[in-house]
């Protein structure tokens, strides 16, 4: 399992995850095969969920915190695109758009429906050059980062001056009903439905994990803590709905 004493880790310790791992490089591998088993059946899954919130939400998110027409944008942990489709819709054929995730199976599915330079890669090791990118983008992934400091440091890195961070995340419920109808909508509704309309079964454990590593994230203040070490400024966090956050911070 992911060292959890450690303040880099993005998830605390919880002996739920012993079931899927039980060091970082196992937590590669096994994150690594379910996302490239899910990759067919994920967009399905995604649109069951609702907890993604949405097309417009990912757009207006981007939108609101700069995203502009004519940008280069490196969209990390893109997945089957939910996040790069939004964003390509706002930089236009001046922009460029690059996405980055560490499963084929997903990056296969992103290029099969959008034009996009796609880059097989950890967050925390981003094969760009300095001052690269005017805007990096993060939908529902940080939880999945083996070290938080150091992919925030390639993300300041990689970054032009004046460029932009905006990590979208689901966290945890406040109360513990919140927190009990988020499980049961996540990792029992999602899944029936998943079959009811012919979703893989690969999306399913999946969707465990991911219920299951929602509640053991670490605490927004640490995320804004490890935004502020790396060196961003103008950090901040704002919620919708309770559950939804958006971690933004700006390169000086």
């Amino acid at each position: 399992m992911p060292d959890t004493n450690s303040p880099n880790a993005a998830l605390k310790a919880d002996p739920r995850l012993r079931t899927y791992f039980a060091d970082e490089a196992e937590r590669r591998a096994v994150t690594q095969a379910m996302f490239n088993q899910a990759a067919a059946g994920y967009d399905r899954a995604e649109n069951l969920t609702a907890l993604g919130s949405g097309s417009w939400y990912r757009r207006d998110v981007l939108r609101r915190n700069g995203l502009k027409a004519g940008m280069t944008i490196l969209d990390i942990a893109a997945g089957t695109g939910l996040v790069a489709v939004e964003a390509q819709s706002l930089i236009g054929p001046q922009g460029r758009l690059l996405a980055l995730d560490p499963s084929p199976g997903m990056l296969a599915e992103l290029a099969s429906k959008l034009k996009v330079e796609t880059i097989e890669a950890y967050a925390e090791a981003i094969p760009l050059p300095d001052d690269h990118v005017d805007f990096i983008s993060m939908g529902y992934a940080l939880r999945h980062v083996g070290d938080i400091d150091q992919a925030f440091a390639e993300y300041l890195r990689v970054l032009r001056p004046g460029g932009r961070v905006c990590i979208m995340e689901i966290s945890r419920p406040k109360s513990r009903i919140g927190q009990s109808m988020m499980r049961f909508h996540i990792g029992v509704v999602v899944p029936f439905l998943a079959r009811l309309t012919g979703s893989l079964a690969d999306v399913k454990l999946l969707w465990e994990y991911y219920g299951d590593t929602i509640d053991a994230a670490i605490e927004p203040a640490l995320i804004l803590d490890g935004l502020r070490r790396a060196g961003f400024v103008d950090v901040e966090c704002s919620v919708s709905l309770g559950v939804f956050r958006e971690y933004l911070g700006r390169k000086p």
